[in-house]
């Protein structure tokens, strides 16, 4: 039903609801869109705040022009890591090659940026927490398509319906699993598992990352600033999901500690500050991979719908993109209409950079004596080399310009008193083209 306002006499369309399950990256991204796009957004997160710090991420090629698009790229510009050199380190310890890091993460000195994840998800929060309605510490229990939109039913008890709902709740993702049945039939294990957590920097590092390798392990320290701490990463390679660990903190530990049983240089001490540390993070290494990415009225985004593995470096980066893609599909079409076109625009790029732990990337933890020689020989080369120039599939889609979609005057308690719109209007509306090759890097 169209109704008039009467301030300004501009007619308009009643806003479509929509909720987000998700505040990490994907998900505030998307709110941010949609957002200016004339949708009311609520954002629901298990959690009871932002996670702040956080491992470092990346920001490369396309999605860099989203970050500029959303205002929130000088600051991160502000918290950006600048890592000076990433060093590896033999079985005894001793180095192997030191090098550009952008020369291993085939990103660009002097544009790409990486910060902590807290940084980024800072930004965003901060970016469009005026706009739309954040529920935390709640998460959604059920979802319900048989009506005319989506009946959500909350942890907490609430029941509310929307037009759409969107999952941006990660690799785990609980809506995927709602829409589409359990995770195992859309995961792509890649053959390691890794712990992550923080300990005292009493190594002397400062802004630098030092990787010690034996086949199927690797170890490494990671010093983002010049403080007493730094993160501390152990990676094996595992025949098969250690599934039995996953729910359980001890049985974690119990499992890195032995396969690192025997290992020189800093692991020991490494093992024996996990053993103390109240921030372990465990998981496997994996992708999503996934014939479509919508059911009905509920669509994902982001590494709930195609996480790419920290193998890649992408993970960040497609969140922010496909966020983007999603929200200009929908801005002028109906759900049905709007997912085609959020997978035609964004399916070729997220294939193209997932594939990337195909070519090189994967090797950074060789699994056999012959794969380790081979992989320190490439980087004695590297060691020699100029900075490499970033790889194409981090810029292979060019992105469409911002629509010319004003957004009716927000009446939600949680809104500002005038509407915001997009900085930038002009060139092609069309979101329904595919992956466009790009000469930037």
């Amino acid at each position: 039903m169209t109704r008039i306002d009467p301030l300004t006499d501009i007619r308009t369309t009643p806003r479509r609801k929509v909720l987000i399950s998700g505040a990490s990256i994907a998900g505030p991204a998307l709110a941010f869109w949609l957002n200016r796009y004339g949708f009311a957004v609520t954002v629901v997160e298990k959690a009871d705040g932002l996670r702040g710090g956080g491992y470092p991420v990346d920001i490369r090629g396309t999605a860099l022009e989203v970050a500029r698009r959303m205002g929130i790229l000088p600051r991160l510009k502000d918290a950006h890591i600048d890592l000076r050199r990433l060093t590896f380190l033999g079985g005894d310890g001793s180095e192997v090659a030191s090098l550009d890091p952008h020369t291993v993460t085939g990103g660009v000195a002097g544009r790409d940026i990486e910060v902590r994840r807290g940084d980024l998800t800072d930004a965003l929060h901060t970016a469009v927490r005026d706009d739309v309605e954040f529920l935390f510490n709640d998460s959604i229990d059920t979802l319900d398509q048989s009506g005319h939109g989506v009946d959500v039913t909350f942890r907490g008890g609430s029941r509310r319906t929307f037009d759409m709902v969107f999952g941006a709740d990660g690799l785990h993702s609980r809506t995927r699993e709602f829409l589409f049945g359990p995770e195992a039939q859309f995961h792509r294990y890649l053959g390691y598992c890794f712990a992550g957590f923080t300990m005292r920097n009493t190594f002397g590092l400062s802004r630098e990352l030092m990787m010690w390798n034996t086949p199927g392990r690797a170890a490494a320290l990671y010093a983002v600033e010049d403080n007493d701490e730094v993160h501390a990463f152990l990676n094996f390679a595992h025949p098969k999901p250690p599934f039995d660990a996953f729910r359980n903190p001890e049985a974690q530990r119990d499992l890195v500690a032995t396969v690192f049983a025997d290992s020189e240089w800093e692991v020991p001490g490494m093992l024996a500050a996990m053993r103390d540390a109240d921030d372990l993070f465990f998981d496997e290494v994996s992708q999503i991979r996934m014939p479509r990415w919508s059911s009905g009225r509920v669509a994902l985004v982001g590494d709930a719908a195609y996480a790419p593995s920290f193998l890649t470096g992408q993970g960040s980066s497609l969140a922010l993109v496909g966020a983007y893609m999603l929200a200009g599909s929908l801005a002028d079409r109906d759900h049905t209409a709007g997912f085609a076109a959020y997978e035609r625009s964004t399916r070729g790029f997220v294939t193209l950079n997932q594939e990337q732990v195909g070519e090189g990337d994967a090797a950074l933890f060789p699994t056999t004596a012959r794969a380790l020689e081979q992989r320190n020989a490439m980087l004695r080369k590297l060691s020699a080399m100029p900075s490499t120039e970033g790889r194409p599939a981090h810029s292979a889609l060019t992105l469409p310009e911002l629509k010319k979609w004003p957004a009716p005057r927000p009446t939600s308690p949680w809104s500002p008193s005038t509407a915001s719109r997009p900085s930038s209007a002009t060139g092609s509306n069309d979101f329904s083209t595919g992956p466009t090759p790009s000469t930037a890097s």
